[in-house]
């Protein structure tokens, strides 16, 4: 396998060794970390719609709900 030399700064150098896990290389690190899907955090979202689009999605979700539970009825008879 190839390889690359990269020059980082003292601050990166420090990050990634406090993130490896144990046993683990620079590289493999870097793989880990840069190809899984980035998690955000519940409250990133806060905030992101208005109290009237929120109020109108829950208004949708409780009429779905609502026909779903009647669908189901239907079929059960």
């Amino acid at each position: 396998m190839a390889t690359k030399t990269l020059t980082i700064t003292e601050e990166a150098y420090h990050l990634l060794a406090r993130g490896k896990m144990e046993g683990e290389s620079f590289s493999k690190e870097l793989v880990r970390v840069l190809s899984k899907k980035k998690a955000r955090a519940l409250g990133e979202f806060f905030g992101i719609l208005s109290d009237d689009e929120g109020e109108a999605m829950l208004h949708d979700l409780k009429r779905l709900r609502a026909a779903d539970a009647r669908l189901l009825k239907e079929r059960q008879g």
